[in-house]
């Protein structure tokens, strides 16, 4: 058999029982021991068939402790949309410009925003940005006239999820650095996105279970009823 990494000889605490979101939390950040400051990432099983088209599940929350993460933006718009976008720290903005540079590799940003007439234009990158989840959306804000607003959400805290093939939602909600209060509202703001979103489709128990984790640590089971 082979030997256990030290790292994970020195995880601590019980993976198997289901914690508190509370003691959940403490338990994650206790075990993220890495050189850097991990993400701590949650795991929503939704009782979900996402093979249906009315049990898709798919939304955007903005994350009331941010996300830790420094968000690049690039923005598909023109003229006065564009300096808005500008004006709201988008890192690239442009229309074909920027289509070209996309089309030919760059790819040296986190989300894309487009404003509605800019569609036709993005929607031909759509073998580029499709498969990295990229793609501007307008049910998750990433298509809109209001791109200000969007950049703005995007680089304070705003978290796209979707629901995978089987039935899991996962997402990042901040930083190992963060306080237990800052992950503790993120995960009840995410969770409350969820049962907001649930489809028409959705019957029974919509959130069956939630784990918690960090990105080199051990995963731990949340009791649902706790999160409230």
């Amino acid at each position: 058999m082979a030997k256990q990494p030290k790292r994970i000889k020195a995880w601590t605490g019980d993976r198997d029982a289901a914690h508190s979101v509370e003691a959940a939390i403490k338990l994650v950040k206790e075990n993220a021991k890495a050189k850097f400051d991990e993400t701590i990432e949650i795991s929503v099983n939704l009782g979900v068939d996402p093979r249906h088209a009315d049990q898709q599940v798919r939304g955007v929350v903005n994350l009331p402790s941010g996300t830790g993460r420094d968000v690049r933006v690039a923005v598909f718009a023109k003229d006065a949309k564009a300096a808005e976008a500008t004006a709201a720290g988008a890192e690239h903005v442009g229309a074909d410009d920027l289509y070209e540079k996309i089309a030919g590799g760059f790819m040296d940003f986190d989300r894309v925003i487009a404003t509605p007439d800019m569609m036709a234009l993005v929607g031909r990158l759509g073998k580029v940005l499709g498969p990295r989840g990229l793609m501007p959306n307008p049910k998750v804000g990433t298509v809109t006239p209001n791109v200000g607003q969007a950049v703005k959400d995007a680089k304070g805290g705003a978290v796209e999820f979707r629901v995978e093939k089987a039935g899991i939602v996962h997402a990042g909600i901040g930083k190992a650095s963060f306080t237990e209060e800052a992950l503790l509202v993120n995960v009840k703001a995410l969770i409350e996105a969820l049962n907001r979103a649930k489809p028409s489709g959705a019957k029974g128990v919509f959130v069956k279970r939630v784990g918690l984790s960090s990105t080199m640590g051990p995963g731990f089971k949340v009791d649902i009823a706790s999160i409230g």
